[in-house]
């Protein structure tokens, strides 16, 4: 989860929700024990003061009590409800809750869980000390409740409090997750515009709805525009480079007798330059954005090429769908599909066929009923002024290696094969 921005939104959020009704469940158990706490010892106040105003002394000098609580709690043997009053004589009356034990305690005033009934059992304790007017006898009022009632009234009540917790923690965990996610929302369009932008159909980025994005949007199309204009640049600067070097190239030819071996000299440089020429031109950077149909550019060399198919009374067919469209530029798909159609064009005998599919990805399949080739010589056809009519007719060697850089630079590949047809099927794989 830490390898996503979602996913550590989500494990923050988690651990700080977490946290937040943990420390919610402790602080309001601790109220709610003080409030249950509170109210026992009320009652055991209540209970003290009433057996304090029923104290009375009799014609004999005794004290006694007039008005014991009536509660049955008191009346039930180890309840835990105890009360007694004492002197330092001893024991004036107790409950019958009691039955012939005696209430312990601290000296003096005292207010807490500290008693231990005669069962065992823990008590929580009030205690009161009070001297009769015009008598100076002490007496200490002790009142009891049974901790045991205070814990279950709290267990009680932290029941459904940690239940309403849960709940409310799963609401808020969901909450967390709607914010998070809608919060990302425009991250993934970011990411949807961008991925549009490679594949071709969008050549820049639309400003997001929120302002933290707005600044990397603009930096991203900053660089894009940037991309495409050291792209124009570099083939402008490399076709001045061509001029410069081709020119003086073809006066030299001009100048040489065409029987002098520097002839075969001057062919060889051109063709070397032609070639560094072309690998350094597809070797540039690649305008993202660009999209380019299949059928017009297949429809176009076809048009260049009816002269040849015309001498050779050949026939072409096409299969290409509407929709497929190659990610790039026009011009490196003209060069591709133009190089092989101008190979098979000049070895086919009467038939080309080119098939193109795209799904998922562009697939561009030209085929000649020409002699073909053997396994063996495909790997020889694909390296750079490589050639098998070494007599044959004029021309580089270097078409199917241009093709095979170029298909490799777009993240493709050039396979040849036997066609059906009994030529040869060169077999095109581009991202579509």
């Amino acid at each position: 989860m830490t390898g996503s921005i979602r996913g550590r939104l989500l494990l923050l959020a988690a651990v700080w929700l977490a946290a937040a009704l943990l420390a919610a469940f402790l602080f309001i158990s601790s109220l709610l024990r003080d409030f249950i706490t509170d109210r026992f010892d009320a009652e055991m106040a209540a209970v003290a003061d009433g057996l304090i105003a029923s104290l009375e002394m009799d014609d004999e000098g005794r004290i006694e009590l007039d008005d014991p609580p009536t509660d049955p709690r008191f009346g039930l043997p180890f309840s835990g409800w105890y009360w007694q009053v004492a002197s330092d004589a001893g024991v004036i009356a107790r409950s019958d809750s009691l039955l012939d034990g005696l209430l312990r305690g601290p000296a003096g005033a005292f207010t807490g869980g500290l008693g231990v009934g005669a069962d065992g059992a823990a008590l929580r304790v009030l205690r009161r000390q009070v001297t009769l007017p015009d008598e100076g006898v002490r007496i200490a009022v002790t009142v009891t409740a049974p901790r045991a009632q205070i814990d279950d009234s709290l267990r009680q009540i932290s029941r459904p409090l940690g239940i309403a917790l849960v709940v409310l923690g799963i609401v808020l965990a969901l909450a967390s997750v709607v914010q998070v996610t809608a919060g990302l929302t425009s991250l993934d369009r970011l990411r949807r515009d961008l991925a549009r932008v490679r594949a071709g159909t969008r050549d820049r980025l639309a400003l997001p709805d929120v302002s933290e994005l707005r600044p990397l949007t603009a930096e991203i199309n900053a660089a894009l525009d940037q991309n495409a204009d050291l792209l124009a640049r570099s083939r402008q600067h490399l076709g001045n480079l061509a001029h410069s070097l081709k020119t003086p190239l073809a006066a030299l030819a001009n100048e040489l007798p065409p029987d002098h071996r520097g002839q075969a000299l001057i062919t060889r440089m051109d063709r070397l330059i032609g070639w560094h020429l072309r690998r350094a031109r597809s070797a540039g950077p690649r305008v993202l954005g660009q999209r380019t149909p299949v059928r017009p550019v297949v429809d176009d060399i076809l048009m260049v090429l009816r002269w040849p198919m015309q001498d050779k009374d050949m026939t072409a067919r096409i299969d290409c769908p509407a929709g497929a469209a190659f990610a790039g530029e026009r011009q490196d798909l003209e060069e591709m599909i133009g190089n092989l159609c101008d190979n098979a064009v000049k070895w086919g005998r009467s038939h080309l066929a080119i098939t193109v599919s795209h799904s998922p990805a562009l697939t561009i399949r030209i085929e000649d009923d020409g002699p073909g080739m053997t396994e063996t010589d495909a790997p020889r056809a694909l390296i750079r002024g490589g050639r098998l009519d070494e007599h044959g007719a004029s021309g580089s060697g270097l078409g199917l290696a241009i093709v095979a850089d170029l298909a490799a630079l777009h993240g493709g590949g050039l396979r040849l094969e036997r066609s059906a047809m009994g030529g040869l099927a060169a077999i095109l794989d581009l991202p579509a």
